[in-house]
């Protein structure tokens, strides 16, 4: 876990890798209630026997949206920020799925600071959080996410 006192001391760290989160499983099940809260029962995420047989994956892969939505909890396991009360998620810039997740991959996110800009009360802060599998040299999520944090 990467402590970071001030935002002062944040704006020091732009253009560095600054902290890599927990690895995160990603079994059938996490694949599956995605499908169902999101309604993409597509049978690349969802059928595993047909996957097998059909799928160049060679099996069932994860959403590329689910492993976005891990964003958040990657950065939680990643960097804390002592002096901000709140924080909360703004948007994204550019997101690309390079790579496959085939279920039962773990996950972890390389997290770097691309800008921070100031803004009443805090600051927007830009991360890249290049999503690594265990086992692959290829990511599979990189992403610019923007963050607001205030103190």
């Amino acid at each position: 876990m990467r402590t970071i006192a001030t935002l002062a001391e944040l704006k020091t760290l732009v253009g560095q890798e600054i902290a890599v989160s927990d690895w995160i499983g990603i079994p059938q099940e996490k694949v599956q209630q995605f499908a169902d809260v999101t309604g993409d029962q597509q049978w690349i995420h969802t059928d595993v026997e047909r996957s097998r047989a059909e799928s160049p994956f060679g099996g069932t892969v994860a959403h590329g949206f689910l492993t976005l939505a891990l964003l958040p909890t990657m950065m939680e396991s990643a960097v804390t920020m002592s002096d901000v009360k709140m924080a909360v998620n703004y948007g994204l810039n550019k997101v690309r799925f390079p790579a496959p997740v085939p279920v039962g991959s773990w996950l972890r996110g390389r997290i770097s600071v691309l800008a921070v800009d100031e803004i009443p009360d805090g600051a927007q802060v830009t991360w890249q959080v290049s999503v690594e599998r265990s086992g692959s040299d290829k990511p599979v999520c990189v992403a610019e996410l923007i963050s607001r944090r205030y103190s």
